[in-house]
């Protein structure tokens, strides 16, 4: 993603991106943090830079996962869509990351089917989550408190529960690594009208 001309932090975020993604919680999120003035890396988790999407679409990202070190980043975004969570699932790079994040207090966001990964990890016992409706079990079975938010913090956990509310986790996102007027003056320009 090309950097925003004018940067409002120091703070990067990285958005993994593993084929079969559902394409708009990812892009989403990337087209509202570069308005916010936050820089965004697109990164492959697979073996080739291009990625197609669950619904056909390919694009290209920024670099692989496997050039960047993710230690380097202010907050992480799982975005979700079959395969696509299975795919990030199935990386190693990735479970290890979602879990260094979470055991040491370092932000992570997921949306849609992503945040089972953390469950399914254990990490989610006792911390507030929502996911897609198909995924809520098992949220539950990693012993989250669920929700039926759009958008539900639980101090570095950030979850979401799927493409119609990608904006809203977007938005929230600029909220943590900005504050409540960026967040205000980004609606405005996107006309959010909620």
């Amino acid at each position: 993603m090309p950097t925003p001309d004018h940067l409002t932090t120091d703070a990067k975020v990285a958005v993994l991106i593993a084929e079969g993604l559902e394409e708009i919680e990812a892009l989403a999120v990337v087209d509202l943090l570069y308005r916010a003035g936050i820089a965004v890396d697109m990164l492959a988790v697979g073996d080739d830079i291009e990625v197609t999407s669950s619904h056909r679409i390919t694009f290209r990202c920024d670099a692989l996962l496997a050039a960047a070190d993710l230690s380097d980043y202010a907050l992480v975004l799982l975005p979700g869509g079959i395969p696509g969570t299975l795919n990030l699932k199935s990386t190693r790079a990735v479970t290890d990351e979602v879990t260094r994040r979470l055991e040491s207090g370092l932000p992570l966001a997921a949306i849609c089917a992503a945040p089972s990964i953390p469950a399914e990890l254990g990490l989610l016992s006792g911390r507030r989550a929502t996911a897609n409706p198909a995924f809520i079990d098992a949220l539950e079975k990693g012993g989250a408190r669920v929700s039926r938010d759009s958008v539900v913090i639980d101090g570095d956990l950030l979850t979401s529960r799927g493409m119609a509310t990608a904006v809203d986790l977007g938005l929230e996102i600029v909220r943590f690594l900005l504050d409540d007027d960026a967040v205000d003056a980004l609606k405005k320009s996107v006309v959010y009208q909620r």
